[in-house]
């Protein structure tokens, strides 16, 4: 599912074809030559990686701020918890044809409202604010996904260490960075990862909303794959932007990862028990004996 269209992929990138079903010219690395001097690509990949920054950081501040909210006991708790996750399973589809109508210039109830209190009327989709407007929206419909994903983590920390620091004089703000910050690490880390994965491939909420315009403003990556596939018959050039662009995602993951010192916790633990039995190497006075019955 996986392995075979990717060799597809790689395949047609070293091939001149205008269907999947002719016979196509090979190239070899024609396609990547031309890619380079592309900058239209180019355009493009900074608009991808602004529309996924900007996507990530307001999701992640927003979401973690939200957890943070309905990890504490108030009255309806509950019922708040079960209506934030509303806009995630929401189809994309329905999401934006229901924005498109909300922010419409003429129609839509945010201008009627700037209109009655003498602010007139904004275009949300013109050239300067279709790809705020695309961001803003991606942070509305995914945003649910960090929250949930980082409550469940906030339940798992012992309420004892909160109690702990608080008797030892920690306010809220230090015991979010000296408790819970470090406590979630992984999972902000995760998080930080997937919805990374997902907003650099992210195709159908910006093309259903702007259709990469206007003037090309808002074309990302996955969006100009598409066109150069099925709308310019460039299936072989459509897969060499395709392979680049996964490249890319690749090599950032693999930066990010080191940036951020992740390794998995069982080989976090290797490494722990690995020093431990250094220093008892060293140290043999002081190590743990080991009776003969096996126990310590």
């Amino acid at each position: 599912m996986i392995i075979i269209p990717a060799g597809f992929a790689v395949s047609y990138s070293l091939y001149e074809a205008a269907s999947f079903v002719g016979i196509p010219t090979f190239v070899g690395l024609e396609n990547y030559l031309n890619l380079l001097q592309d900058i239209r690509f180019w355009r493009d990949l900074w608009q991808t990686l602004v529309y996924a920054l900007g996507s990530i950081f307001l999701q992640i501040i927003i979401g973690i701020v939200i957890a943070l909210i309905l990890n504490q006991q108030f009255k309806g708790r509950d019922f708040i918890r079960g209506v934030s996750v509303v806009p995630y399973i929401i189809p994309v589809i329905v999401v934006t044809m229901g924005w498109e109508w909300i922010l419409d210039t003429n129609f839509g109830i945010i201008n009627k409202t700037l209109a009655s209190v003498g602010l007139g009327n904004i275009n949300f989709l013109s050239m300067d604010l279709a790809m705020l407007t695309s961001i803003l929206l991606s942070v509305w419909t995914w945003t649910p996904f960090v929250t949930l994903v980082f409550l469940s983590g906030l339940q798992t920390i012992s309420h004892d260490l909160y109690e702990s620091a608080t008797l030892d004089g920690a306010n809220s703000w230090q015991q979010f960075w000296r408790i819970t910050i470090p406590m979630m690490k992984d999972l902000l880390i995760t998080i930080v990862l997937l919805r990374g994965l997902w907003m650099f491939n992210k195709f159908d909420l910006v093309w259903l909303l702007t259709g990469g315009g206007p003037l090309e403003k808002t074309e990302t990556l996955p969006i100009y794959i598409y066109l150069n596939t099925f709308k310019l018959n460039e299936v072989g050039y459509g897969a060499t932007v395709a392979v680049t662009s996964a490249v890319i995602m690749m090599v950032i993951m693999y930066v990010y990862l080191k940036i951020t010192n992740y390794s998995p916790k069982d080989k976090r633990l290797k490494k722990r028990e690995a020093a431990v039995k250094k220093e008892q190497v060293s140290s043999p006075g002081q190590g743990i004996s080991i009776k003969g019955d096996g126990g310590l």
